[in-house]
């Protein structure tokens, strides 16, 4: 793995912006790292690198917000069981062709395919970030 130190948001942003020319159709990304650590934030950069123009939010309350059928972005803080996300169909857009990126993916790590990448994203302090990729 490789390392980044973000000074800023826009940095993390900027980082993110240039990780996703790095993807193709079809990867699934697992964002690790604790709450307010920056990954909607990493997510956002992502979204303008695949030229995607529509603002990036948290979908904490939506489980899965699709963008374009390009991004799916997955928040599954709030998923309590497999059968749940199961029901909700996570596990389908791994298959649409689009890139997943997935937050607190531990609760969904039996639906997840067996190749993924990892990022994780640690809070040095109130602006700075340690990017693992």
């Amino acid at each position: 793995m490789a390392i980044f130190i973000s000074k800023s948001r826009e940095d993390t942003e900027a980082f993110a912006q240039e990780y996703a020319k790095s993807l193709k159709a079809g990867d699934v990304v697992l964002l690790d790292g604790d709450m307010g650590a920056g990954k909607t934030v990493f997510s956002k950069g992502v979204a303008k690198g695949l030229g995607i123009e529509e603002e990036v939010t948290s979908p904490t309350y939506a489980y899965m917000n699709d963008y374009d059928g390009r991004l799916f972005h997955y928040d599954c803080y709030r998923i309590e069981s497999i059968e749940q996300a199961e029901n909700l169909g996570l596990a389908d857009y791994f298959d649409m062709g689009g890139i997943c990126l997935i937050e607190w993916a531990q609760n969904i790590a039996p639906l997840l395919p067996p190749v993924v990448k990892r990022v994780r994203i640690q809070k040095i302090n109130e602006t700075e970030r340690q990017i693992e990729y």
